[in-house]
């Protein structure tokens, strides 16, 4: 099942364990059961710490659990964990086995102190970039408290579980038996909604912080690089932002960053946290502001109701998808509406799905599904597509691929329970059609997240916050990088370049605004 190199990694992953641990197969008939069987004796080969037993009991066929030997299993997979999801595997096993996590002492107690009975189910794809934060964090909070269980269930595999439970969106959770939530979470978010008192908490802590030099709103590459800069001359540093990583967590394939020949998004924002984190620099996650208030010092109130004050500010709040707006689209997200192909697609497989728009990532994202769902309906408002001509060659060569140009997408229908259709009207005759669907994939470009400034700096016509050349807003103190700005070519290298800019003029305007009359 595993490959020389893979085994020869896991094998050293492996000696890390502490202690014994077991792997329990519930298999059946078929080809998934001999290649779930296989790689659960590839493990057990690598290390003399790992046993397997095959009389598992899970309702769940093919899967298999780790536990400690003489213990009930907490941690589950119905599937086999292999593409992005085999880093979920190797936690499981080291953390299982005791190999201490790497995660901060006062998240671990707000796990342990979790009191009651939880049973996760996170239904993924072995294609989506986003599951495995999600399942790694349950995993481990399995792992950390008794009372927590967790099943990792590939959507693709079992498909009548995903059609019995209308899951239209991956990673969705379940929390005994109830849906809990949708799209990428951090261990953070999932906790807070468990432990319902800690949004107030953590407004109290915030709240009694001391000003900053330089507070940084938002958590992708141009505040990552901003972070560092400021850190590295000695100021007082904080950054608040929603999720660290910004929109690169929502990109796949990254092949354009100066010196690195490949990588994705998720594994970009770890590597920018873990070096922001090499310096002294206050990271508050799950924070997301409401409001610039201009100032001696600057004030950024938070959605929690705590409220932070720094010297200078740079806002370096990114992008996100941009949407329809049509009726339909908001009751119908995470049920058939959708933004990410590579997550969500594999969930479509054989149905009929549209793409919404026919730039590059339209088109992309159409050759992508094609493979996958049965039939695709790309839709581009204006009267040709906008992608690379050698895109185009690609996906005009499809078979199951219908193109249709000068379409206004009107309403998203459906059931009640998810999608059914998409209307449109054909902006040659005006009339209005209809196409039946079980998806619809919308890939139509990125909005700046400037709302929270509209009455305090000055926006363009397109929500983008001005800046002059060296990244200086209308508000004296208040800078701004990245894809919330209007400097041109959204792309991430050139967000690092906007932070670093944007933290050297902080620092510049804290000197000169601190230097002697």
């Amino acid at each position: 099942m595993l490959d020389t190199n893979i085994k020869t990694q896991l094998k050293a992953y492996l000696e890390k364990l502490q202690r014994p641990i077991e792997l329990i197969a519930s298999l059946n008939d078929g080809g998934q059961p001999e290649e779930m069987l296989g790689l659960l004796k590839d493990i057990t080969e690598l290390s003399d710490k790992v046993s397997l037993r095959e009389n598992g009991e899970s309702a769940l066929r093919p899967s298999f659990a780790i536990a400690q030997p003489g213990e009930t299993a907490r941690i589950s997979f119905a599937g086999i964990p292999m593409g992005h999801e085999f880093t979920s595997l190797v936690l499981a096993l080291l953390q299982t086995g005791g190999h201490p996590p790497k995660v901060d002492a006062e998240i671990i107690e707000q796990i342990r102190n979790l009191s009651g009975t939880f049973h996760f189910e996170t239904f993924i794809s072995l294609s989506c970039h986003n599951c495995p934060d999600v399942v790694q964090a349950l995993n481990l909070m399995a792992v950390i408290n008794p009372g927590i269980s967790h099943t990792m269930i590939d959507g693709a595999l079992f498909q009548d579980e995903v059609n019995t439970r209308k899951i239209m969106a991956v990673p969705t959770v379940f929390l005994n038996g109830e849906e809990f939530g949708q799209g990428r979470m951090s261990i953070e978010e999932i906790i807070a909604k468990l432990d319902t008192g800690s949004a107030v908490r953590d407004a109290e802590k915030l709240n009694a912080k001391a000003p900053y030099d330089v507070l940084i709103v938002g958590g992708g590459p141009a505040g990552a690089s901003a972070a560092i800069y400021a850190a590295r001359k000695g100021i007082r540093t904080g950054v608040v932002a929603e999720h660290f990583g910004g929109q690169v967590l929502d990109t796949l394939a990254i092949e354009n960053f100066i010196s690195v020949k490949e990588t994705d998004g998720p594994k970009l924002a770890m590597a920018l946290e873990q070096h922001v984190r090499e310096y002294e620099v206050d990271i508050m996650n799950l924070q997301r502001a409401t409001q610039l208030i201009p100032g001696e010092l600057i004030e950024i109130k938070l959605e929690n109701g705590a409220s932070l004050k720094s010297k200078s500010v740079i806002i370096s709040t990114g992008a996100r998808w941009r949407e329809m707006n049509v009726p339909g689209e908001q009751e119908y997200r995470g049920r058939g509406v959708a933004y990410c192909p590579h997550c969500d697609g594999p969930l479509f497989k054989g149905k009929r799905v549209a793409v919404i728009g026919g730039g590059n990532s339209g088109v992309e994202a159409a050759i992508d599904l094609a493979g996958i769902v049965g039939h695709v309906t790309l839709l581009e408002f204006d009267g040709q597509l906008r992608a690379d001509a050698v895109l185009q060659k690609k996906l005009f060569s499809l078979p199951n691929v219908t193109v249709i140009t000068k379409a206004l997408s009107t309403e998203v229908t459906g059931d009640g329970n998810k999608v059914n259709g998409l209307l449109y009207k054909d902006r040659t005759t005006d009339e209005t059609k209809r196409i039946d669907l079980d998806g619809i994939f919308v890939q139509i470009g990125l909005l700046p997240n400037t709302d929270w400034l509209k009455a305090t700096v000055n926006l363009s016509n397109r929500g983008e916050i001005e800046v002059d050349a060296k990244g200086q807003t209308s508000v004296p103190g208040v800078f701004a990088a990245g894809d919330c700005t209007t400097v041109p070519y959204k792309q991430i290298i050139i967000a690092m370049g906007e932070g670093a800019k944007a933290s050297l003029s902080a620092f510049d305007h804290l000197i000169r605004s601190s230097a002697p009359a």
